[in-house]
């Protein structure tokens, strides 16, 4: 099988499986096993001096040990079978529009209950957060993860294979791990932060396009164009940056991290600014049918070309 049937088939057996809780509480999922190699780099190196450089090593040998892996696995006599599973298992599409849904039925019945749930997504101080700012932090998560975490992942594996889509989970689980802009992070993490910004910089402005068609594309992609800029990530500005034009809402704004309010602009900032559950489950509606659509381009190819 090709990469283009391969990811079709993974696309399916995820959206029938998602993340089965049975499997994964027996067995370690790879982005944990991903993880937990990360911990050790950051328990081992994560230590003057040569901070930086050690971060450049961490990175590198995460690199060509997750590209080795994927040849090894692709180069396997099994038809494909091996390569389908794990594409899918690499593909978080259902158990992104899970969680935050998770976040709508929970914030429907109670605050604290929303609050309790979008914290489970969001790495902002949630105790503050009133009903317009669950909403919004639910969907800003949605906007991003559905371009990192589905789309980011989906075309990498169509360009490089397995290698591809092995190597862009590394390097974006090293930069949620260690890619922060603090004083234990801000070397060592830096190659990771780096090169995941630029892994992501393409499927970033394609999940922006895709979201921008399910509704008059023009308008919202000239909004997405004014916006995406004002967001503090090169790049996860753009998939939020639609979904806020696309639902005809304010995104971005301000928030609080570790108890202090910080001022981030809004994105789209003279849409509707009270929100509700409704506009969540609106965004999943809006990232359902970019899958399907994305998922319908694949089965043309197959069918087609």
């Amino acid at each position: 099988m090709n990469h283009v049937e391969i990811l079709l088939l993974a696309i399916i057996l995820d959206a029938v499986f998602g993340e089965p809780e049975w499997l994964w509480s027996r067995f370690p999922h790879p982005v944990q096993i991903m993880g937990n190699c990360i911990t050790w780099f950051d328990k081992s190196l994560n230590a003057q001096p040569f901070k930086k450089l050690k971060g450049f090593l961490t990175v590198g040998i995460l690199v060509v040990a997750s590209g080795a892996l994927g040849w090894l696995l692709s180069a396997i006599p099994d038809f494909g079978i091996i390569e389908v599973i794990i594409v899918a298992i690499l593909l978080a599409h259902k158990s992104l529009v899970q969680h935050v849904m998770n976040v709508a039925i929970a914030l429907a019945k109670d605050l604290s209950l929303g609050r309790k749930e979008v914290s489970k997504i969001v790495g902002r101080t949630t105790k503050h957060m009133q009903p317009s700012d669950v909403v919004r932090a639910a969907i800003e998560s949605a906007a991003e993860n559905f371009s990192d975490g589905v789309i980011a992942p989906a075309l990498w594996y169509l360009i490089f294979g397995l290698p591809g889509i092995l190597i862009y989970k590394a390097v974006n689980t090293a930069d949620s791990m260690i890619g922060y802009k603090t004083e234990k992070y801000s070397d060592f993490g830096y190659a990771a932060a780096k090169l995941d910004d630029i892994l992501n910089w393409i499927p970033a402005r394609v999940s922006s396009l895709l979201i921008c068609l399910t509704s008059n594309p023009r308008k919202s992609f000239d909004i997405v164009r004014k916006d995406a800029p004002l967001h503090r990530s090169p790049n996860a500005g753009w998939p939020e940056a639609a979904m806020a034009a696309v639902l005809n809402i304010s995104l971005a704004g301000p928030r609080f991290y570790d108890g202090e309010k910080v001022e981030y602009p809004y994105v789209n900032a003279n849409a509707q600014h009270q929100l509700d559950p409704e506009d969540i489950r609106r965004s999943v509606a809006t990232l359902n049918i970019v899958w399907v659509g994305f998922s319908g381009v694949l089965l043309f190819g197959v069918l087609f070309i």
